[in-house]
């Protein structure tokens, strides 16, 4: 525990979640306890612009924030040196400087690492595939892209087994398919789309909605073929082996795909600074949590975002995550923060995030929104539609979000009238 009379609150990481939780948390608890922020890096990336980054559509330097004046503002302390382990038992944790950081409360929203090593040849830093899940990577991916563009070659895009986050594929894919036409190179580019999800709009959710239905048609009608249930056995240099299965988990077929150009998913894991810690930790290394976010072994401790650990939805022919949507990450912020207030009142945590999904994939010219309420089935609502607007509506989203993050803002005022007029409550209970 920390000497001084104040309390302090450490938050693991300021990417979508841990940047807003510690704006939330700052606003929630006031000057009750000292904030402090520890992540690797000073700069927010707004990551669901990434696809837009890959072909050309925006610069990194739009979807980047500095956070160290941010903070410096709201008066949360900040290490951009980053974390090497956590240490629950002495409630402390090791920066890589080498100095130990002491914490009465510790709120881990470290993200995931990202997997490319579990399959031979996957990703782009030893292997042969893309990536959108940092900028780094969407930039890097935007020179090979230009050069696809102008040397036209097979695409595959796609999700490996283990993925957990499907909604960026299907985005990069239709966002790939109407920069080609823009370039009027399209007809020279078969595109394949291969997935672990047992059908086309799974998503890791079994569907919402009609997303089967609405992302077959956007598919046909944009001529990319698909393969599901698929397992990616190895990538080799402008080659991807995958296997085929059946429903019911039983050999398929099998398939070599000539590529150009390949953007694939991978699995996710938890990050080496909180792997392997015994009652933290599920084998993957995701932050166990009971329902108030809390971590049962080391009750001060919460989780949010994309490293707590959230059961699969039912057996698949491959694994498939469960997502961890903005909006769900959102209300898991909302609930930690009301937790901590309650907590350094002396009162039990009593508020429970209501984990609901709103989703806009963005196609480029066009995309398709959904709503789950809550996001695991079965649900009270199940929503989804299509449209150009969804683009549209991508756009202002973005815009907004990274307004808020420079405002040090978790919520404006007509975000949260918005939500109650949908019905798009935080809180459960709410």
């Amino acid at each position: 525990m920390t000497t001084g009379k104040t309390p302090r609150i450490v938050i693991l990481g300021a990417g979508l979640g841990g940047s807003i939780a510690a704006f939330e948390i700052r606003e929630a608890v006031g000057d009750k306890a000292e904030i402090v922020v520890v992540n690797k890096g000073h700069t927010y990336q707004f990551v669901p612009s990434n696809p837009w980054v890959a072909v050309g559509w925006l610069k990194r330097e739009a979807i980047e924030v500095d956070l160290r004046p941010v903070f410096q503002k709201k008066g949360i302390i900040f290490h951009p040196e980053g974390a090497a382990r956590i240490d629950p038992a002495n409630n402390s944790l090791q920066l890589t400087t080498g100095e130990a950081l002491t914490y009465d409360y510790l709120v881990i929203a470290t993200g995931p690492e990202l997997a490319f090593d579990e399959i031979e040849g996957l990703g782009p830093h030893t292997g042969f595939t893309q990536s959108v899940c940092q900028v780094d990577h969407a930039v890097a991916a935007g020179t090979v892209f230009d050069q696809l563009a102008a040397n036209p070659q097979p695409i595959v895009i796609g999700a490996v087994q283990g993925a957990s986050c499907f909604g960026p594929a299907y985005e990069f894919a239709m966002i790939v398919d109407t920069e080609l036409r823009k370039r009027k190179v399209r007809d020279r580019v078969p595109m394949t789309f291969v997935t672990s999800e047992p059908y086309i709009g799974h998503l890791g959710l079994d569907g919402v909605g009609d997303t089967k239905g609405l992302l077959e048609s956007e598919m046909r009608n944009r001529h990319i073929k698909w393969i599901v249930n698929a397992k990616v056995s190895r990538v080799e240099a402008g080659k991807m082996f995958v296997e085929e299965l059946t429903e019911d988990g039983a050999h398929k077929a099998d398939h070599e795909l000539p590529f150009g150009f390949s953007m694939m998913l991978p699995a996710f894991r938890g990050v080496e600074a909180v792997r392997g810690i015994e009652g933290l930790t599920n084998p993957r290394g995701f932050i166990l949590i009971d329902k108030h976010q809390r971590n049962p072994a080391f009750p001060n401790i919460y989780s949010l975002g994309v490293c707590v650990a959230i059961p699969p939805m039912g057996k698949t022919a491959v694994p498939v995550g469960v997502p961890k949507t903005g909006f769900m990450i959102e209300s898991m912020v909302t609930a930690v923060a009301h937790n901590l207030k309650q907590e350094l009142s002396g009162q039990a945590p009593t508020h429970e995030a209501t984990w609901n999904a709103i989703c806009l994939a963005d196609f480029g010219d066009g995309g398709v929104a959904f709503f789950a309420q809550p996001q695991i089935p079965p649900r009270n609502i199940n929503w989804a539609a299509s449209g150009k607007w969804v683009h549209l509506a991508k756009e202002a989203f973005e815009g907004y979000f990274i307004g808020k993050v420079k405002a040090g803002k978790s919520e404006m005022f007509f975000e949260k009238m918005a939500l109650n007029m949908m019905g798009a409550h935080k809180l459960k209970g709410e």
